[in-house]
């Protein structure tokens, strides 16, 4: 097969999974996903996924690392909600100051 036979296989296996994925959530009993730990350990799946998320979104560029304006703004964002900050204040003040540094030059 060539190298292009196989990105698509890929693609459609990745696609059958998350599919299925879905499906079971739907056909799992009801007391399952009701006991105590189950529920814990979804919320702090659901909290390692996003910050993993974040970590890479602010930190690389393709295979690098990369220290630029969105650390800097991930910075003032977390100060912001650490001051308890309306998450719409939290969202401007990071924008504001990725956008300050980038017309800087900086990042």
């Amino acid at each position: 097969m060539s190298s292009d036979a196989w990105l698509w296989v890929a693609v459609i296996a990745a696609g059958v999974l998350a599919w299925a994925t879905k499906f079971v959530g739907h056909v799992v009993p009801q007391r399952l996903t009701d006991h105590p730990r189950i529920q814990r350990t979804a919320l702090l799946v659901t909290v390692a996924l996003l910050a993993a998320l974040a970590v890479v979104q602010t930190f690389s560029v393709g295979t690098a690392l990369v220290l630029d304006a969105r650390v800097a703004a991930i910075a003032v964002a977390a100060l912001a909600l650490a001051l308890r900050a309306p998450f719409i204040v939290v969202v401007v003040l990071a924008a504001a100051t990725a956008a300050a540094l980038r017309a800087m030059g900086i990042g």
